[in-house]
């Protein structure tokens, strides 16, 4: 498209006619970009690469004045103004062909709204509720009385278990499975024996879960992913825990049972939560820290056992120091030697 449609279409300024019948062909990062891309700048420390890029058109704050090879088009978010860009230029969206495929088992006593698509092999068993506009994909599992809401994306092969609810608008990457009974045993005569499980898993609108995460069911009750959360790949969340709304929870998460997380948490990558525990709602959770205690609400925690961030700063810093200290104990012995 022409630059200037572009402009119009992420609410930049408008551009002098001479830049705006420039040809835009694709989206690319700074560094990637080739003429006839379009690419973006929001963080100063990637100056160096914004003046090194080859691109046709860069997408930059309002009030950046910096003279570089590139058009300026200007926004007040270049981030959220470039992801409506590559929205222009990406792919068509995963598709499932309308209806039902014949190589779907879909039993008798399922409910479908209006539009839902059920690809190849998938199998909707009894008493499932599958909503208006939903997409199941190839090879999925929906189990008996499982209740899907409206405009749901399940990619391939996800497993949604028994009596497990999604709301509006959830999307399941593949290979996720829901509803996957609770890790609980008890010992007895020196033997594991399994706890049932009994209870449910329940998906608020809007979240997203990513691909080969695992979401237990409850040992009874429900475990709760808020509306808007948003989960990452290779995620294990265990039974009976309660995830708040707007929470992201990034790759390789392993959260034990019955903990609680608040809304709009960060647990940031391979975090580990002890069970029983309480994560308060604004707190983040630096990557690959282990948490065995509560978090209070907006506190930012980092490390194996988790501290205060400003705490773990100066110990690391402290640490880094102890070869110096070293050397400056071993010159002293030998002055108090001599």
């Amino acid at each position: 498209m022409r630059l200037q449609e572009l402009a119009v279409l992420i609410g930049a300024e408008h551009l002098p006619s001479c830049d705006g019948e420039l040809e835009i062909e694709g989206v690319a990062s700074l560094l990637e970009a080739r003429s006839g891309d379009v690419t973006f700048y929001g963080n100063p420390r990637y100056l160096s690469q914004l003046r090194a890029s080859r691109a046709t058109a860069v997408i930059v704050p309002r009030g950046f004045e910096e003279k570089i090879g590139p058009v300026l088009i200007k926004v007040d978010n270049p981030s959220a103004a470039f992801a409506l860009a590559v929205a222009t230029f990406a792919p068509a969206e995963f598709q499932v062909a309308p209806g039902i495929h014949p190589s779907a088992v879909v039993a008798s006593t399922a409910v479908l709204g209006n539009g839902v698509s059920i690809g190849p092999l998938a199998v909707v068993e009894d008493d499932v509720a599958i909503g208006a506009g939903t997409k199941i994909g190839g090879g999925c599992y929906l189990g008996r009385e499982a209740s899907l809401g409206e405009g749901c994306t399940i990619h391939p092969n996800v497993t949604i278990r028994e009596r497990c609810t999604l709301g509006d608008r959830v999307i399941v990457q593949p290979g996720a499975v829901i509803g996957s009974c609770g890790f609980g045993y008890e010992l007895q005569d020196g033997k594991h024996v399994k706890i049932p499980q009994t209870g449910i898993v329940e998906i608020g609108n809007d979240v997203e879960i990513g691909a080969n995460t695992t979401i237990d069911r409850a040992r009874f009750g429900r475990t709760v992913i808020g509306e808007g959360s948003k989960i990452d790949n290779l995620v294990q969340i265990a039974h009976n825990v309660q995830i708040g709304s707007h929470t992201i929870i990034c790759a390789q998460v392993g959260i034990a049972g019955s903990t609680r997380v608040g809304s709009h948490v960060t647990l940031a990558g391979q975090v580990g939560l002890a069970g029983h525990i309480e994560i308060g709602d604004k707190a983040v959770i630096g990557a690959q820290s282990g948490l065995s205690k509560n978090v209070p609400a907006g506190d930012m925690v980092i490390g194996a056992p988790a501290k205060p961030m400003k705490e773990w700063k100066q110990n690391n810093f402290y640490i880094s120091q102890l070869g110096k200290l070293y050397e400056r104990v071993k010159e002293l012995e030998k002055l108090v030697g001599r």
